[in-house]
């Protein structure tokens, strides 16, 4: 085991918190102990930088001040809130868990590890992140950036996520913790991963445990941790059409099966579809189809295109401009003003398809004509 010497490992937590308490970062849930406050943002925080979620996180708070807020709101305000931010399921996780916490803990974060973990969206991680700065439980919260700083300081080989290999952490990050302060303790790897001891070029120079790791003595470190194998890259090209009427008005559709849920997540899109080499030509037909225009006079117009990538997926989104004298109304679709869109919970490739038709001078034009 990593550190079996108490006197080493008492040293080793002694300078890590001593740095944490002079170069911890003002971050707004680290303001108090709210366990709500800290709850949200671990669930933002997955897989997402901390310069996008801050925005996010502000306007989160000020919408939903208490856990209450999120439970009694409906979850299309929610995603509205969430909408840019990626990762919806933890928007619908966080807020089915909330009114879990109202229903069954009188509204606060439960104190168990047992408990937190029967919350949906709530791993072990996130569990012991809340549950250690919240209330000081003795829970190790082992993440990517915590993996990182314990794999160099080891000199551990390979890939960390690697199961077997991710147990040993977990137990290394158990052996470390630091009983006396388990929330400063997690957060300070937490902070040292993220600002010091960084996936490629760590400023070891600048770090306050140096002394202690067994990469920086065997000169190792941008060796560790071992590149993760990357699946395959998908390419795809997404033709979606953004319907028009003379009043200004446009289609929105809700397709949960729409490319694995994963390109539109699951919320209001403008009708689209994949195509291979004839774009307009399958676009049209899919539209007469999936909206039952068989005898509407559909005119379209190629706009801009965007990239767009998700995950493993390199997506090439063709927009176009369809003209119609009417809209149809069908069960799970949505008419209103075009410039209203951003009332609704869409996803950042929506955002990318009606940038392209608001950048388009014949939509302009368009928007001139007299209501029907």
């Amino acid at each position: 085991m990593l550190f079996d010497s108490s006197r080493v490992r008492a040293g080793l937590q002694r300078r890590l918190l001593t740095w944490f308490q002079t170069h911890r970062r003002d971050l707004p849930w680290r303001f108090g102990r709210d366990p709500y406050r800290i709850w949200v943002a671990e669930i933002m925080l997955q897989q997402t930088r901390i310069a996008a979620v801050l925005p996010y996180y502000h306007r989160f708070l000020e919408n939903f001040p208490t856990v209450e807020a999120v439970a009694d709101a409906r979850l299309e305000k929610v995603l509205r809130l969430w909408s840019g931010l990626g990762y919806y399921s933890r928007a619908r996780n966080l807020h089915r868990a909330a009114r879990e916490i109202v229903a069954g803990h009188g509204g606060e974060f439960p104190r168990t590890l047992k408990a937190a973990l029967a919350l949906p969206g709530i791993g072990r991680y996130t569990a012991a992140a809340v549950l250690s700065i919240a209330y000081d439980a003795p829970l190790a919260a082992l993440d990517g950036n915590v993996a990182r700083v314990l794999a160099r300081l080891g000199a551990v080989h390979g890939d960390l996520r690697a199961s077997l290999r991710w147990r040993q952490l977990g137990k290394t990050a158990e052996h470390l913790l630091a009983q006396s302060a388990p929330g400063d303790w997690n957060q300070a790897l937490m902070e040292l991963g993220e600002t010091i001891c960084t996936p490629q070029s760590p400023r070891c120079g600048s770090c306050p445990v140096s002394r202690f790791c067994r990469a920086l003595a065997l000169r190792i470190t941008d060796e560790i941790p071992a590149p993760r194998p990357r699946r395959a890259t998908v390419r795809l090209r997404i033709a979606a059409a953004v319907l028009h009427d003379p009043s200004g008005r446009t289609l929105l559709v809700r397709d949960p099966q729409a490319y694995d849920g994963v390109l539109f997540s699951r919320l209001w899109q403008f009708p689209a579809i994949g195509v291979a080499r004839q774009p307009l030509v399958e676009l049209e037909r899919h539209l007469r189809e999936s909206l039952k225009l068989d005898s509407t006079p559909l005119e379209l117009e190629a706009l801009p295109a965007a990239r767009h990538g998700v995950t493993f997926r390199n997506i090439t989104l063709l927009p176009f401009l369809a003209r119609v004298v009417k809209l149809p109304r069908l069960p799970r679709t949505r008419i209103l003003a075009f410039d209203r869109i951003d009332h609704l919970a869409i996803s950042s490739a929506t955002r990318k398809i009606a940038a392209a038709a608001v950048g388009s001078a014949s939509l302009s034009r368009y928007h001139s004509a007299p209501p029907s």
